[in-house]
């Protein structure tokens, strides 16, 4: 009778260990993505970015010149720095052979007038059943350029609308 408990017991629980362990391998890659992002380590942002669009960029040199012509566009603007967190990853999706995952991300952009909070989302996407993820922005991606770069797309993975950066006091 005990067996039988912890049989069904383990069945039961077993799905929701299961997302945990995709989720918690989404969460790591994406963190050492932003983390990357926020110190600027081009190299690693490239190898963490989804390959279709690297291609649709030009190529890694041209994604490697556009990641330094943004930063340049940034610091223009007055922001000195930014650093930023990433949050729960959200449900994962089957879109034909690939897996997607909506993952929040905070951002904190430093300027001398005060902080700005952006909120945006990466999309992870996995080509190998989970093992590996490779991600988009598409906090502010429009919804042609995604079709283009995911053609699959889960129309049930939502992704919000974009929300306009909150001031904060220094």
């Amino acid at each position: 009778m005990i067996m039988k408990f912890v049989s069904v017991l383990f069945l039961l629980i077993l799905p929701f260990s299961l997302h945990a362990q995709d989720t918690a391998t989404v969460k790591r890659q994406a963190g050492l993505f932003a983390h990357a992002t926020f110190k600027g380590d081009v190299a690693i942002i490239i190898a963490g970015t989804y390959p279709k669009l690297i291609e649709l960029s030009g190529g890694k040199e041209q994604m490697q010149q556009l990641i330094a012509e943004r930063v340049d566009e940034l610091k223009k603007q007055g922001i000195t720095s930014f650093e930023g967190t990433i949050g729960t990853p959200g449900k994962i999706y089957k879109a034909d052979t690939q897996l997607h995952c909506l993952i929040p991300e905070q951002i904190i952009l430093k300027t001398a007038a005060g902080r700005y909070l952006a909120r945006s989302y990466l999309l992870g996407v996995s080509d190998d059943n989970g093992e590996s993820w490779t991600f988009l922005d598409v906090g502010n991606m429009p919804a042609d350029v995604l079709r283009r770069l995911l053609p699959n797309f889960n129309e049930e993975l939502k992704i919000p609308a974009p929300v306009k950066p909150e001031f904060l006091a220094n």
